[in-house]
């Protein structure tokens, strides 16, 4: 009798080499329900990456994917190929639906895990010439952005932070955020007051990984607790729309999942949370991949298990991205939380075969679930799909005075690094920088091949390769 293989081999991609970051063929193989990348270089040998514990996950995956949109110019050509061309570039497959925008490098905090190396030694701030350029290249790709990013560093220490939000708004954004680490907002009340001013249409991203002291220190290198605590007492003050950010490390803080959704919950201000686990990429003091690296199937697992609220039926792939991006949706109505996706059964969300959903005959339906879970459209016009999606489901009252402060989603948002990385996935990305010098480039690519220095040592590896094309810039 033949020796079988302790696995199934699903599928072939191509993925990179932890070590060296040049490109090798990868199998993804399924064993004892997880999911693993096999890889091999034929300098640093070979690696077997975990990158699913939900085997059935991770083919639920395939079934959420929708046609790719583009955005309206292409910036670079296809040269080497992905991932060695960004961007974007031709071979692309999804315009963006989030782009972030760095302002400036410096920070008052000096992070273990940050994956643009920020700190208050950091000197480089970015000139409003030069954001504006940023901001137009934005909106030379997307036409009316859906969700701007404001980020940095530390974004509210630039000299013209308010001077950046008024030109943002000169643009057709549709959505603007502000990622931060709220510690002007927690130590300024008029600060605060005045963001204000910048709603609707105005969100916070505000960094709250933990109520632990420990965890704290690990992560950000300062305790925290009372900086987060005010700051969400000035922004429930001024009910500023904002999302908890929680940067994941397993087995520090994991076991919080379920205690941060239910404190956002209780919160004014709060429209939801993203966690996010930690990306192998810029500076990593204690971080091991293969020990502290979590999955996005576990964490969705965690919120299963731990939120009281979201069941499996309510954490759905979002087609935009579905490997990388899982969401929830609930709202918030006279203090009781009405979690959305489960109330549709299953068997209409997924029925038929791979690359197709099927909701019954109703293509009103359909069109409207599309609308709700993708991420390319701004916070307000989700509130307008929630209520449309009301309306499809009979055993719903939909509250005459819905708004956006009603809305709580749960985002799960995995980024790929070098361990992980897999050139099909890669290539759906819809969360991308813009380079200052107006490159759009997908979030993953960026911090292992494009930040500051690093895209030196990319030539290095573009010249291992035959150029494939010089000058394609049509769709293929």
């Amino acid at each position: 009798m033949p020796k079988n293989r302790p696995y199934i081999f699903y599928e072939l991609t191509n993925s990179i080499c932890s070590t060296c970051l040049q490109k090798v063929e990868a199998k993804v193989v399924i064993q004892d329900n997880h999911v693993y990348l096999h890889k091999h270089c034929f300098t640093h040998g070979p690696e077997k990456v975990l990158i699913s514990t939900d085997a059935d996950y991770y083919k639920l995956c395939r079934e959420y994917l929708k046609p790719s949109e583009m955005p309206q110019v292409w910036n670079t050509p296809i040269k080497y190929g992905c991932p060695y061309d960004c961007g974007l570039c031709p071979d692309h497959e999804q315009h963006s639906c989030l782009t972030l925008v760095e302002v400036i490098d410096k920070c008052n905090l000096q992070c273990p895990i940050c994956y643009a190396e920020s700190s208050p030694q950091q000197e480089k701030i970015r000139t409003l010439e030069e954001i504006d350029r940023m901001f137009d290249a934005i909106v030379r790709n997307e036409g009316e952005p859906d969700i701007v990013q404001i980020s940095g560093g530390e974004p509210t220490i630039h000299p013209q932070f308010f001077e950046i939000l008024d030109l943002a708004k000169t643009k057709p954004i549709k959505h603007l955020m502000v990622n931060t680490n709220g510690v002007r907002i927690a130590q300024d009340r008029e600060f605060a007051k005045r963001l204000a001013d910048y709603m609707p249409g105005f969100e916070l991203y505000l960094q709250f990984d933990s109520f632990e002291q420990d965890a704290l220190r690990e992560l950000r290198g300062a305790d925290l607790t009372e900086i987060r605590r005010k700051a969400i007492e000035h922004l429930n003050e001024f009910n500023i729309s904002t999302t908890l950010v929680v940067t994941l490390k397993k087995g520090l803080n994991d076991h919080e999942v379920g205690s941060i959704i239910q404190y956002g919950l209780q919160q004014r201000c709060v429209r939801g949370v993203t966690f996010q686990p930690i990306q192998a990429a810029g500076r990593l003091e204690e971080f091991d991949p293969s020990r502290d690296r979590l999955t996005l199937s576990e964490v969705r697992q965690m919120i299963i298990d731990q939120s009281g609220v979201f069941t499996p039926q309510d954490m759905i792939p979002v087609p935009c991205h579905p490997d990388c991006l899982a969401m929830g949706y609930a709202l918030k109505i006279g203090g009781n939380v009405l979690p959305l996706t489960g109330l549709i059964e299953p068997d209409v969300l997924l029925q038929g075969g791979r690359n197709t959903i099927v909701f019954e005959q109703d293509e009103t339906l359909k069109s409207r679930v599309f609308e709700l879970f993708s991420t390319n459209h701004s916070p307000e016009s989700q509130t307008l799909s929630l209520k449309n999606l009301l309306c499809c489901l009979p055993m719903v009252a939909v509250p005459d005075q819905l708004s956006y402060d009603n809305v709580f989603r749960v985002l799960i948002m995995q980024f790929l690094d070098p361990h992980n990385f897999d050139v099909r996935s890669v290539k759906k990305s819809c969360v991308h920088i813009v380079h200052p010098d107006g490159r759009i480039i997908p979030f993953d690519t960026y911090n292992i091949f494009y930040r500051g220095d690093k895209e030196a040592q990319l030539e290095e590896l573009r010249k291992k390769y035959t150029p494939l094309y010089e000058n394609e810039l049509e769709v293929l």
